[in-house]
């Protein structure tokens, strides 16, 4: 019997041969991209698709009449260096995208056909590329994680963000892959007829790979896109530096108290020390919104928003690692996501980020918090949101930052914390700009670096 995966969920791998299809209802193709913890193809032989069927451990085999081949992976001959195993939907016509047809379906089975786990890809909407599986390692097992993450920006952005190396040239031109013999052959897929996938060429190991923990390594100096093998990578233009936001009047630094939390105001600062002078040491930072209701003709109804928080760390003005609901855990483990809140329901914390703050890396001298909206309802739509900071020892609240009058945005940078001198500082932000998920919002954040 199958287990139904939900967006960011996850599960244990019994078998060591496994097969991932697709069913959805517009000619498309999968593919594979095998990835180091870096989140790089080593090289072009670690993407697999219709020009390049075999990769190690992973297969494309032809699938039932009318639906796309299916991957076949075994998943003892995935060499040691590949963490990730990640299934790709390209659909055929870039014309197209996945909000004109139902939600494909992605399914993995184990080699006599029964079903593992199942997962409806919900939430699509103008992208014509999605990553709809993974399979990676944790602690010497293989498991499955839903991951659901959209591309709008094409079938070379996805893969260049992977480190595949994409011949403009042949793009542009829609030449078929150098590999390939003038006319393909019979049993070949055919090319999608708008914008054939680029040929992958070998790349050499990108030059911006962030550094290996642990943190004594200096701080990188390549701009964004970070290498931390955590989705998504981002669609639209390189990080660029950018320059401070305009200063803003925050009412002081405040200490911490214990006759109860501290109510923040926009650019309020304060001192993440107790007040016998103790440094907080592990803390947990807890979001919360509620759907909001609509009325209408047959009475009211409630719309289910989709709020994901996430952490983004930076080393100055450079992004080295991100968790949320994608990848859980940072790759130093001193960050960990609880896990993905699809509606606010409910009351309290919808989603908890922990922070052991001794483990932070040394060259990590800022993490952002922020909040995206994956189905794009606005800030405005989004009733009671909060952030607020925790003592991980005891579970008491802090500091406590409450949205008030919520903007007519897709994302919001609710707080950040961040090093000065040998303490670690919280500062409220609440500011809203546009993006649906992590990948998009990294680039916008310079201007909340300024201390």
């Amino acid at each position: 019997m199958s287990a139904t995966l939900a967006k960011g969920q996850n599960g244990p791998l019994a078998t060591n041969d496994v097969v991932i299809s697709i069913q959805l209802a517009a000619p498309a193709d999968l593919s594979a991209l095998l990835v180091t913890e870096q989140g790089k193809v080593r090289s072009d032989a670690d993407f697999v698709f219709y020009n390049q069927p075999s990769g190690p451990g992973v297969d494309l085999r032809p699938g039932p009449a009318g639906q796309p081949a299916a991957l076949a992976v075994n998943l003892a001959a995935v060499p040691a260096d590949i963490a990730q195993v990640r299934a790709v939907i390209t659909l055929d016509d870039p014309n197209t995208n996945f909000g004109q047809f139902a939600p494909p379906v992605a399914y993995v089975s184990d080699q006599a056909g029964a079903q593992l786990f199942e997962y409806r890809i919900d939430g699509l909407a103008s992208e014509s590329i999605v990553i709809a599986l993974e399979l990676y390692r944790r602690q010497g097992a293989w498991k499955v994680r839903a991951v659901g993450q959209g591309y709008a920006g094409g079938f070379a952005a996805l893969v260049t963000d992977h480190g595949v190396t994409v011949d403009d040239s042949s793009a542009q031109t829609q030449a078929a892959p150098p590999q390939a013999a003038p006319a393909p052959p019979p049993q070949a897929a055919p090319a999608p007829p708008q914008a054939p996938m680029p040929a992958p060429q070998a790349a050499a190991p990108p030059p911006q790979a962030p550094p290996s923990y642990p943190a004594q390594q200096p701080p990188p100096t390549a701009p964004y896109p970070p290498q931390g093998g955590g989705y998504p990578p981002p669609p639209g233009p390189a990080y660029q530096q950018q320059p401070p936001a305009p200063p803003q009047q925050p009412a002081g630094e405040i200490s911490l108290s214990k006759t109860g939390p501290v109510s923040l105001q926009k650019g309020q600062r304060v001192s993440l020390r107790k007040e016998d002078g103790a440094a907080l040491t592990f803390v947990k930072m807890g979001l919360g919104w509620d759907p909001v209701q609509q009325r209408g003709l047959f009475g009211s109804r409630t719309v289910d928003i989709d709020l994901d928080a996430s952490v983004v760390m930076f080393a100055d003005m450079n992004p080295v690692d991100v968790a949320y609901y994608g990848q859980l855990t940072s790759k130093d483990g001193s960050i960990r996501h609880q896990g993905d809140n699809l509606t606010g329901e409910g009351a309290g914390d919808d989603e908890v980020i922990l922070v052991d703050l001794m483990r932070i890396p040394a060259h990590v001298n800022s993490l952002v918090f922020i909040v995206t909206s994956y189905k794009g309802h606005t800030f405005g739509q989004v009733q009671n949101a909060f952030c607020r900071l925790i003592d991980g020892a005891n579970n008491a609240e802090l500091a406590r930052y409450s949205l008030t009058g919520g903007t007519p945005t897709t994302a919001m940078a609710m707080a950040k914390l961040f090093r000065m001198g040998g303490d670690w500082k919280m500062q409220a932000i609440g500011e809203g700009f546009n993006a649906k998920h992590p990948g998009e919002a990294i680039p916008q954040l310079g201007r909340f670096l300024q201390v």
